[in-house]
């Protein structure tokens, strides 16, 4: 589950780098965890890397990965 958890990071990081080496970076709006358990997403997996703690949450076909700066900071982005 680790190893998938890295492999989609490290895709995510991955595709972060070729959009920006295209000049087509689109400024995607970032949520917070709070609101998107308001909104019913559910959390799926956790992974730490380093000094970070990620949460992938899921709801249907959509699906965030959220970064905790700290316990009242996050932010999360959509991975699809």
């Amino acid at each position: 589950m680790l190893k998938l958890l890295a492999a989609t990071l490290i895709c995510l990081g991955a595709t972060q780098v070729v959009a920006q080496e295209q000049g087509n970076v689109s400024s995607r709006e970032t949520v917070s965890m709070a609101k998107l358990i308001q909104d019913g997403y559910e959390i799926k997996s956790s992974s730490w890397t380093g000094s970070k703690l990620f949460v992938f949450v899921q709801k249907d076909n959509s699906a965030y990965a959220c970064e905790f700066a700290n316990v009242t900071n996050t932010r999360c982005g959509s991975i699809n």
